[in-house]
């Protein structure tokens, strides 16, 4: 059987392929002769999937929350793997440190694109965040949520690596620190991240066991992955492109796209939520303030509204009064009716 010159074209650059790492190619053909039919739910791995919810309590609503958490997680993947392409300068690099291949100029372009998807990912999720708000009973949520201290949403790894991987670290501090960190080591700055002090006893100023467990599988992690980022973070891309490009409004435009989604739009979603579930009167007696605290004890109203917060990933490139009133009037609004009523505003 005569081949057609296009397959006989593909079978010299396999060949090549596998020379070049020291393979026969026939072995590797073999293993296509071999190799059944790729199926989706295989490929896919559906049962692996469907089998990862665990449920602690009989509500049925705790599924919706493991699901919706579980799928937040793949899209910090992806958004972790756009991110990653601008920060490698478009390479493939196995977790070792090694190029895999795939070596694309980080062109404006490219740059651009992935900033592109990476807003998608994060606008899809705060767009579907009302299966969270909305999704679930209040009162089954109350009970089940109890079965599940100190986990916390507060301690997604993934979300912190996103940040690590925006901008630089002074940006991240915490806003009380934030001046008396300017010039300091890296990690004495990330010694004084935001977050550290979102899930603290107020009365006391002592960690919960919420960020101990967390500071305790995760913070080397974060000291070694800052090392490595943060000279070839986001931002620091963007310094190291041309002046021309730095000005290309469709770039910048798209970076400040990632600090609303990041900074303003995610936390956001999050305190209505919060608002939703947790809100209460004034006059909440001492069994209600309990449960007027986040899970794990995180204090949410400190700790996720923007306005208070004011994390910015470009301060550069925004006004001094857009900082000025960064995420303000959506908190205040949430804030006025919740005191007001003891109850979240009808969105």
């Amino acid at each position: 059987m005569d081949l057609p010159e296009s397959t006989i074209e593909r079978i010299k650059k396999l060949k090549s392929k596998y020379a070049s790492i020291g393979q026969d190619i026939d072995a590797y053909l073999d293993g296509l002769i071999y190799a059944n039919p790729l199926k989706y739910w295989d490929y896919i791995e559906v049962d692996t999937l469907l089998s990862l919810q665990k449920p602690k309590t009989d509500f049925p609503d705790e599924k919706i929350f493991i699901v919706y958490h579980q799928i937040t997680e793949l899209y910090f993947s992806l958004i972790q793997h756009e991110i990653d392409q601008i920060c490698y300068n478009g390479k493939n690099i196995s977790e070792d440190g090694q190029d895999l291949g795939w070596n694309k100029e980080l062109s404006v372009d490219f740059f651009i694109e992935r900033l592109k998807r990476i807003n998608i990912y994060f606008k899809t999720l705060t767009n579907s965040f009302d299966i969270m708000r909305f999704g679930m009973e209040r009162e089954q949520f109350k009970k089940f949520r109890m079965s599940l201290l100190s986990a916390s949403g507060f301690q997604t790894a993934s979300y912190r690596f996103i940040e690590l991987s925006c901008t630089d670290v002074k940006h991240l501090v915490h806003a009380k620190h934030r001046e008396a960190m300017m010039g300091k080591d890296m990690h004495e700055q990330l010694d004084h991240i935001y977050w550290r002090e979102g899930a603290v006893v107020e009365e006391t100023g002592e960690k919960t066991l919420t960020l101990r467990d967390f500071e305790d599988k995760y913070l080397a992690d974060f000291h070694e992955y800052l090392k490595k980022m943060q000279p070839i973070n986001i931002w620091r891309k963007y310094q190291a492109l041309s002046e021309e490009d730095q000005k290309n409004p469709e770039l910048i435009a798209a970076l400040r796209a990632v600090d609303i989604q990041v900074n303003v739009n995610w936390p956001l979603v999050h305190f209505r939520t919060a608002t939703h579930y947790l809100a209460m009167s004034q006059a909440s007696d001492s069994a209600h303030e309990q449960e007027g605290k986040g899970t794990g004890g995180s204090n949410w109203r400190k700790y996720l509204p923007p306005h208070f917060q004011k994390r910015i990933f470009y301060p550069e490139l925004w006004s001094a009064q857009e900082i000025e009133d960064w995420g303000k009037s959506w908190v205040e609004e949430v804030l006025a009716e919740s005191v007001v009523t003891g109850r979240p505003r009808s969105w």
